[in-house]
């Protein structure tokens, strides 16, 4: 007869599987104490920073230990969000196709969905600065989407439309991607023909409830962001008179869309 664990040592076993860890993975030397964050104490943590008792590196930690614990789930939808994308939306078949035409392939064997953790970078004031990414493009591996940065379907759309536009840019023009203004020039046709800007995202999910000259000032600010990232920028006055040096020409230019329709 097969020997029984003890309903003791059951419940004592399910607790430990499902327990959280009495250590941040993201931050080892993080300290409950002063930052606000217990990764023992799920609803603890929320009302601390409901209440703004959790300092910025202790909710940095809390996000980014979510996103590791979640890491599974993430990409297990994001796979299937991009599959579906591929199959059925007219943005990402469109640009699927033009890619094609210009002898490029971006399918699911090269558009990857992974955990992207948050990058610590030094700005020019000294100090320590997180990034956080939704994708990115690479002329040699395709495009990554960020799993755990991606919210749901449309968010995806968006993410993986904009990449695509990086991607059409370089096999049409051959972007030298260590040039600040290829670099603007492309983030501002990107922000602009992929959706990210509509007035409707705007206004629901970023609550900017400008009416006049809104999908431009969102184009702008997403470009001079972007550059703003890359190591030969040296601060935002930079980026942004890289932006407006470029602004009028790569604005104007849909291709290979018709026109701006997102």
């Amino acid at each position: 007869m097969a020997s029984q664990t003890p309903p003791a040592e059951q419940a004592q076993a399910t607790a430990s599987s499902t327990e959280r860890p009495a250590v941040s993975a993201w931050n080892p030397n993080n300290d409950p104490a002063k930052t606000g964050y217990d990764p023992t104490k799920r609803w603890a943590n929320y009302f601390n920073i409901l209440l703004g008792k959790m300092s910025r590196e202790g909710q940095e930690a809390f996000r980014e230990d979510a996103y590791i614990r979640n890491e599974a789930r993430d990409c297990s939808n994001c796979d299937k969000w991009r599959d579906y994308l591929f199959e059925y939306s007219p943005t990402i078949r469109f640009m699927s196709k033009n890619i094609m035409d210009l002898n490029g392939k971006l399918d699911r064997n090269n558009v990857q969905c992974r955990r992207c953790p948050t990058r610590r970078v030094i700005g020019e004031d000294g100090k320590e600065h997180t990034v956080r990414q939704g994708g990115g493009f690479s002329p040699d591996h395709g495009i990554l989407i960020c799993a755990n940065e991606m919210r749901n379907q449309g968010h995806l759309e968006d993410t993986l439309a904009h990449e695509m536009v990086h991607a059409w840019d370089h096999l049409r023009w051959k972007v030298d991607w260590s040039d600040l203004r290829h670099a603007a020039c492309t983030e501002i046709r990107a922000s602009s023909l992929s959706g990210e800007c509509r007035w409707t995202r705007e206004f629901f999910v970023r609550s900017n409830f400008t009416l006049t000259q809104q999908h431009q000032n969102c184009v702008r600010n997403r470009a001079i962001r972007s550059v703003m990232n890359r190591p030969s920028c040296k601060d935002d006055v930079h980026a942004t008179k890289v932006v407006n040096e470029v602004w009028d020409s790569c604005f104007a230019d849909t291709r290979p869309f018709d026109e701006i329709y997102r």
